[in-house]
C-alpha cells in the first residue's frame, strides 16, 4: 500500500451513515464564524451519489422560497457531523436529475415500504 492511500485511510471516517438516492436527508454540517462555531441542518432530497474511497461524494437538493437548492457534500469531509435519514425512498434511477425540471408536489418521491414478515411467511420458512 503506498504512502497516498494510507494518508487518505487515516482520514476517512470509520462510521459511515446508510442513506442512497431518493432519500430525504438532514446534513449536519460544522459552520465556522469567526471564533464561534455551530452546527446547521440542511435538509433535503438526495439526488445522487458520485466518486468512491475518500472522494465519494453526494449530492442534496431543497426548494427554498420557490427556488431549487443544491449542496454536494464529501461523505468524509470533517465538516460533515452527520447524515440522518428522515423518509427512504423509493427510486429506479441512479441520479434523480429530472427533479430540477419538478415543482411543487412533482418533486416528491415514493416512500419505500418496510417488509413485514407475517405470519404465514414465517410459517413457510418453517416448513422448508
Amino acid at each position: 500500500m503506498g504512502l497516498m492511500e494510507e494518508v487518505q485511510k487515516a482520514a476517512m471516517k470509520e462510521k459511515l451513515p446508510e442513506f442512497s438516492v431518493g432519500d430525504v436527508v438532514d446534513v449536519h454540517v460544522r459552520i465556522k464564524e469567526g471564533e464561534k462555531e455551530r452546527i446547521q441542518l440542511f435538509n433535503g432530497t438526495v439526488i445522487g451519489r458520485h466518486g468512491g474511497g475518500m472522494s465519494e461524494t453526494f449530492t442534496v437538493r431543497r426548494i427554498v422560497a420557490g427556488e431549487g437548492v443544491e449542496r454536494v457534500f464529501p461523505i468524509h469531509c470533517p465538516s460533515v457531523v452527520d447524515v440522518k435519514v428522515t423518509r427512504r425512498g423509493d427510486v429506479r434511477r441512479a441520479k434523480l436529475y429530472y427533479l430540477r425540471e419538478r415543482t411543487g408536489k412533482g418533486t416528491r418521491v415514493k416512500e419505500k415500504r418496510r417488509e413485514k414478515v407475517g405470519k404465514v411467511q414465517a410459517e413457510g420458512a418453517a416448513k422448508e
